[in-house]
């Protein structure tokens, strides 16, 4: 797994059987992205000049690093893998024109691997006329449903997306805003670090009423859901378009994190009616300042890490990815239509065989 955060890749190997229909976690590996891929990546998001070589390009590149973390945590494991979930790297997510683009070269994967992979996991779910995103929720339900609980799961990475588990009755998930794509565009833009390790450098700032005001106005936070979101709609060019030209960096950053927690508390508020406990995953679980913020604002619910559950918070995602693959293998649907707002169910991926 490798998200909007772009700044690595999650290799989780996951042991399936029928003790674990969810998974067990069994071995994991973490690459760091070069910088120069990273800007790469970022560049790509916009239109520019030979863009369909340079996509091809990265997708190359990305395969080789891909395949290198594999073959790593397969040499430490000393596990061969049935396949590799792949979900690529977002770089295009246009639900509204009918597709979305993860760049991946899945044959390279595969070739190099020697393994069967999986890929392209979110265009069947377009098809069936869904956003294909977000895709995490199916598994949380798989994972988390309790019988006496009402859950809520929030997924913190560069978008923020979270899933309403009530012990029985209708299931929802969809993206509920901005989560560390804007904090760490804006972190990386004034410091030249890659995020604000536990929000400290926001911190010292303080929020600016108006200018959240200003934030909050953004469309996408009044559309009702199933929606899903991205770079699309939050990015860094939408972030300074709503400045004066006089806040200090900081005070921004504070505003952000704020920005952040409220997409994520009002979306809970509203939509998820009854709950009592709130899960957090992904790279915003190790921000202490976003989580202290969360907290303060949903001050009735228990909130904690998706550690409690016995998952945890910094391997979720992949260890999603790797549920989504084995359910394709299966011949099993992936996709949650309450959370992407597809017309049905859908077996998701391509799959490239060794």
């Amino acid at each position: 797994m490798s998200g909007t955060s772009l700044d690595g890749i999650d290799a989780a190997m996951i042991a399936f059987d029928a003790a674990h229909p969810t998974g067990l976690l069994i071995g994991k590996q973490f690459h760091h992205y070069p910088a120069a891929l990273r800007q790469q990546i970022l560049d790509i998001h916009d239109t520019g000049v030979d863009e369909l070589h340079r996509a091809a390009l990265i997708a190359n590149e990305l395969a080789d690093r891909y395949a290198e973390t594999v073959n790593s945590l397969i040499a430490s494991s000393q596990i061969r893998p049935t396949a590799i979930a792949c979900h690529g790297q977002t770089v295009r997510h246009r639900p509204d024109a009918g597709y979305t683009i993860q760049l991946i070269n899945a044959a390279r994967l595969a070739e190099q691997t020697l393994t069967t992979v999986i890929a392209d996991f979110r265009s069947r779910d377009i098809a069936a006329g869904g956003q294909g995103a977000p895709l995490v929720p199916a598994f949380h339900v798989a994972a988390f449903r309790h019988p006496l609980q009402h859950r809520v799961i929030v997924n913190i990475g560069g978008i923020a997306n979270l899933t309403n588990i009530p012990p029985a009755g209708n299931i929802l998930g969809f993206d509920c805003g901005p989560g560390n794509a804007l904090l760490d565009a804006w972190c990386q833009l004034h410091t030249g670090q890659a995020f604000d390790h536990n929000g400290d450098w926001g911190a010292q700032g303080r929020i600016i009423p108006e200018l959240l005001t200003k934030y909050l106005d953004h469309p996408y936070f009044a559309l009702a859901a199933p929606k899903s979101a991205g770079r699309e709609q939050f990015n860094l060019a939408w972030v300074t378009g709503k400045l004066q030209g006089y806040e200090a960096p900081q005070d921004v950053q504070a505003t952000l994190l704020q920005l952040t927690a409220l997409g994520i508390a009002d979306a809970i508020k509203h939509y998820c009616t009854g709950a009592t406990e709130i899960y957090v995953c992904g790279g915003g679980a190790h921000n202490s300042a976003l989580l202290s913020a969360l907290r303060s604002l949903m001050s009735a619910f228990r909130i904690d890490l998706t550690d409690a559950l016995g998952i945890q918070a910094d391997w979720l995602e992949a260890h999603a990815f790797a549920w989504l693959g084995w359910q394709t293998l299966q011949g099993k649907a992936g996709n949650l239509p309450e959370a992407t707002g597809a017309r049905h169910s859908c077996i998701l991926g391509a799959i490239y065989p060794a």
